[in-house]
């Protein structure tokens, strides 16, 4: 798991060790240089096996696991021949995930499925992406598959929004390449969120409630004041697609000073900057209410839409669409309502789509995956490998 307070690379030891664990993994498979840099990158190379001048092409997956419900002592379990219906995850406390509300099981009738007991999430956000990798990458060095250079890498802290900080483009030398993280095997995405973070600061004044007359102003209330001066339906509960908004993500306070913590979304960049520029207008609306500097506002844009950098390099697209034909389904891309490496990745320079890995319920204790769904996915990355090799 990261940890978006600490203020290392990695965040949290733990990944460092998870690092050297793939990496030996790695070496045995028979990948080539294979590396763990010091702030828990870990990279490898397959080297090519045709003298055909081909691409040079990368797979990229992060090893963290999300801070928002634990990761401690996951406890996985494997129901085989999985029969449609609801699933009891924990009996003794009676966590069930329900067809009802996940429709997406009866899909899976018959396959394998992966969950957890209930108590953490199952952390397939993104060991699956890693494992699906690493099997492609075993599978492709036994056999007699021709292909040109294969990059690999894996990257920490993806979940708290710094999985490409301190990744080294010119290093791993790639044309192009994928990141295999989430999504459904039939999955192929370009288009991300804008992103930003907003930082609100309410400064109020604490008097002893039995003399506060005329004088308290208690930050609590408006900071409630200041979210509600926000657009109300422009909130994750009401939007989907391509529609953006604003989310109140923590909020933290007493009667003297409250400061809320929101993330700022949307797949437009006109939009994008609208939905902040609220904010400021709020900012001003209560300092002339209440007095300069009542609010601190401060915002950060945390990456953008790969979709203007890959638009015309659609060819990349294209590529992964017929590997994903190539077994038997039909290659679907919806805009992605979040973000992931491989978008600040291609503003580094390093065109990177996102690819499926079969996952869902990610970031809860629902999270679940298939043993067919993640082969499925492992073919697609071999496909993918012949099919850059065949241009």
């Amino acid at each position: 798991t990261s940890n978006e307070e600490s203020s290392t690379c990695p965040s949290t030891n733990t990944q460092l060790v998870l690092a050297h664990e793939i990496a030996k993994d790695m070496k045995e498979i028979g990948i080539n240089d294979v590396e763990v840099t010091a702030d828990g990158y870990v990279y490898g190379v397959i080297p090519a096996n045709t003298d055909k001048k081909i691409d040079t092409i990368g797979f990229i997956a992060h090893m963290d696991t999300s801070p928002d419900i634990s990761g401690k002592d996951i406890k996985a379990q494997i129901i085989y021949n999985y029969d449609g219906k609801d699933v009891i995850l924990n009996k003794e406390k009676n966590i069930i995930m329900k067809v009802s509300d996940f429709p997406f099981l009866k899909e899976k009738v018959g396959q394998s499925l992966i969950c957890t007991d209930g108590t953490t999430l199952l952390g397939a956000d993104d060991k699956a992406g890693v494992s699906e990798i690493l099997t492609m990458a075993e599978i492709i060095l036994n056999s007699d598959i021709k292909h040109g250079t294969i990059k690999i890498a894996f990257t920490p802290d993806e979940e708290i929004g710094r999985g490409a900080d301190k990744f080294d483009v010119q290093k791993f030398d790639a044309l192009y390449a994928y990141t295999v993280d989430g999504g459904e095997p039939k999955d192929v995405e370009y288009e991300n969120f804008n992103a930003a973070s907003a930082m609100v600061t309410l400064n109020g004044v604490n008097i002893h409630p039995g003399s506060a007359k005329d004088k308290m102003l208690n930050s609590i209330n408006l900071a409630y004041e200041f979210d509600h001066l926000l657009p109300s339906k422009a909130r994750p509960q009401h939007t989907e697609g391509y529609e953006g908004f604003v989310h109140l993500n923590d909020i933290e306070g007493n009667v003297e000073k409250t400061t809320l913590f929101y993330i700022i979304r949307d797949h437009d960049m006109t939009k994008f900057e609208s939905l902040k520029e609220q904010f400021f207008l709020a900012k001003a609306t209560m300092d002339n209410k209440y007095g300069n500097n009542t609010v601190n506002l401060y915002i950060k844009d945390s990456y953008y839409n790969m979709a203007s950098q890959l638009q015309d390099k659609m060819e990349i697209i294209e590529i992964a669409k017929k590997a994903i034909k190539s077994v038997g389904l039909k290659a679907s891309s919806s805009p992605i309502r979040g973000g992931t490496d491989g978008a600040r990745l291609t503003f580094m320079g390093l065109p990177c789509p996102n690819l499926g890995t079969g996952g869902y319920n990610y970031h809860g204790r629902y999270e679940c995956i298939t043993i067919e769904d993640m082969d499925l996915c492992t073919n697609i990355l071999i496909e993918i490998v012949k099919e850059v090799a065949s241009k």
